[in-house]
């Protein structure tokens, strides 16, 4: 069986990301390459995202990443009373239901859970 383990996405702001990643979706802190500017974050799942500042990123149109969330509903709560700004709240969209954002380099994230998902995709 594959998995997918590592991925490499350019950022504008490596402290930025990093600390957005880590203090928002509670990614841990895997590694850091500080001369490099690089951070590696991972996910409850072990997967893996390089974060290399570039200028300026090349952030792919089209491209989201779908992050799986104990509770889309209350992480959308949570996250917009810390002052995150969303493309959408949870609803119904062609991709199942949750919430879309963008992360600070303007990466599309979208969030759902696995019971909404169920019961309202």
């Amino acid at each position: 069986m594959s998995r997918l383990d590592h991925i490499e996405l350019p950022v504008r702001d490596g402290q930025e990301s990093r600390n957005w990643y880590r203090d928002m979706l509670d990614f841990e802190v895997e590694v850091e390459f500080p001369d490099e500017r690089v951070v590696g974050l991972r996910d409850d799942a072990d997967l893996t995202i390089f974060m290399h500042e570039s200028a300026p990123p090349v952030a792919a149109p089209g491209l989201s990443f779908t992050v799986q969330v104990a509770d889309v509903e209350a992480t959308h709560r949570e996250l917009v009373s810390r002052g995150v700004a969303f493309e959408h709240p949870p609803q119904k969209v062609y991709w199942g239901y949750g919430a879309e954002l963008l992360d600070p380099t303007g990466y599309r994230l979208r969030l759902w859970d696995e019971v909404t998902m169920r019961e309202k995709g």
